[in-house]
């Protein structure tokens, strides 16, 4: 892939919060309820290994990203050291699942700005929402990595001020409860009341909240330093994740019992209200419209890239792999705009579709098979350099190799696996499976077909 004139204006700064931007969605404030309900204080548990997950990852996409930069990333990677009939089923499958997944955060944003202002409707508040995501990934590549951002520093502002209000509440140095220790914690049946079988049962959605970590990957080629800037960056989103996930969610089940916890609201703020800070659980409310818009920022611009390196590798319509005059591939966002608008509309004309439910739940799929093949890829990769001798000379080296990198790939594995024997979640497995393999049967049947016509022509 000819990377030479992509624009690379993404700083070190930009590229930290854009993966966080990806990571702390809506669905982390309304779904974690959803895994509360599910596994009680064990969750902390489940996003425990979920964050170990994410590390294995992270730091095999550090090894191939800053071998090679590229836009394409993952995508790429899979071509190089799996298949291109691989890579074209994931690179879809990747593509398809932030199409489905932004327009369901945009969706969410209306429904919040629809409760303070009853009389416009949801739909054109996801209207208004879509049109400023879409001007934000128009614009220059570093407009877009600041306006990001400025959106991803308010949701970590908001979980460091959670953080410390619920710390406060819990040693009984605000509100009337008094000191609250363990009570609400290891209350209601104990740590695990639904057994420490239910961990598993939560993980692959906790999985779709660390989505957006591989974002990194596709940015790679708008970095202005990769080298530097990548190693750094999977490092300090690594330590983030658990400092944004894992110190909130303990504090959390620290205050708020796991039997009132449910996806009608924002769980942080229905542990806040219940201490008599409404206000503080008024202002939450904005933080999950904020993580709604960023969120879709950056899937638009996962999406995006990940057209683009599709488009170079032949596997979409060439003219989506041309870069305009400030070196973005305008036409790929363009596509992966249109799509969006066009499942808007879908929701518009029948919001409780089940198309909804399906698109929504088969992020936990693709999202998975996208990571085991980042993994996958590092993991070959790894074993050429060695072969070849040459594994000094690579700049970053995955730590642990190769141990990281299949506990990365097999827990995942192991991940969707447990989808097939679970009610909840067969139906994102269901759903998901075409998306990867549709594409796949495609580009072979083509492959196949273009062989045919060039050995005709030479006969």
């Amino acid at each position: 892939m000819n990377e030479s004139k992509m624009n690379r204006g993404l700083k070190n700064r930009h590229l930290q919060l854009i993966s966080l931007g990806g990571v702390i969605g809506s669905g982390y404030f309304l779904g974690t309820g959803y895994v509360l309900e599910k596994a009680g204080p064990a969750a902390i548990l489940a996003y425990l290994l979920g964050g170990l997950i994410v590390l294995c990852v992270m730091l095999c996409l550090a090894e191939l990203a800053v071998d090679k930069p590229v836009s394409g990333s993952f995508v790429t990677y899979a071509q190089e050291h799996i298949s291109s009939t691989w890579a074209c089923g994931v690179g879809w499958a990747y593509w398809i699942t932030w199409v489905a997944y932004v327009p369901s955060e945009m969706i969410a944003a209306g429904i919040i700005m629809n409760n303070f202002l009853p009389m416009v409707s949801q739909l054109w508040w996801a209207v208004f929402f879509s049109l400023i995501v879409t001007c934000i990934n128009l614009f220059h590549v570093d407009k877009f990595g600041e306006s990001e951002s400025w959106l991803s520093l308010i949701k970590i502002l908001a979980l460091v001020a959670f953080t410390v209000v619920a710390g406060l509440i819990c040693l009984g140095l605000i509100g009337d409860q008094g000191f609250i220790g363990t009570s609400v914690l290891l209350g209601s049946g104990g740590f695990a009341p639904n057994g420490y079988w239910s961990i598993v049962l939560t993980m692959v959605i906790i999985l779709v909240n660390f989505q957006g970590t591989e974002i990194i990957g596709l940015a790679a080629g708008e970095c202005k330093e990769p080298a530097k800037s990548i190693p750094i960056a999977v490092r300090n989103v690594t330590w983030r994740i658990i400092a944004l996930y894992i110190i909130p969610i303990s504090l959390l089940i620290s205050i708020l019992p796991w039997d009132k916890a449910s996806l009608e609201e924002s769980v942080f703020a229905a542990a806040v209200n219940q201490y008599g800070f409404t206000e503080f659980g008024a202002f939450f409310a904005f933080v999950i419209l904020t993580a709604a818009i960023s969120c879709s920022n950056s899937g638009l611009y996962g999406a995006a890239r990940a057209m683009h390196a599709l488009a170079k590798m032949d596997m979409a319509p060439k003219s989506l792999g041309k870069l305009n005059n400030n070196g973005m591939p305008s036409r790929s966002v363009m596509v992966s705009l249109w799509a969006c608008w066009a499942v808007i509309l879908i929701y518009a004309f029948n919001p409780d579709s089940v198309i909804y439910t399906y698109l929504l739940a088969v992020s936990g799929f693709t999202g998975a098979i996208a990571w085991i093949s980042i993994c996958w890829s590092q993991y070959r990769f790894r074993k050429q350099k060695i072969a070849e001798g040459t594994v000094e000379e690579l700049r970053y080296k995955t730590p642990l190799f190769p141990y990281v990198t299949l506990f990365g790939i097999w827990s995942q594995v192991f991940c969707l696996v447990v989808m097939v024997f679970t009610p909840d979640l067969q139906e994102a497995l269901f759903a998901g499976i075409p998306m990867l393999i549709l594409p796949m049967v495609w580009y072979h049947f083509r492959e196949k077909h273009r062989a045919q016509v060039a050995a005709r022509a030479m006969r």
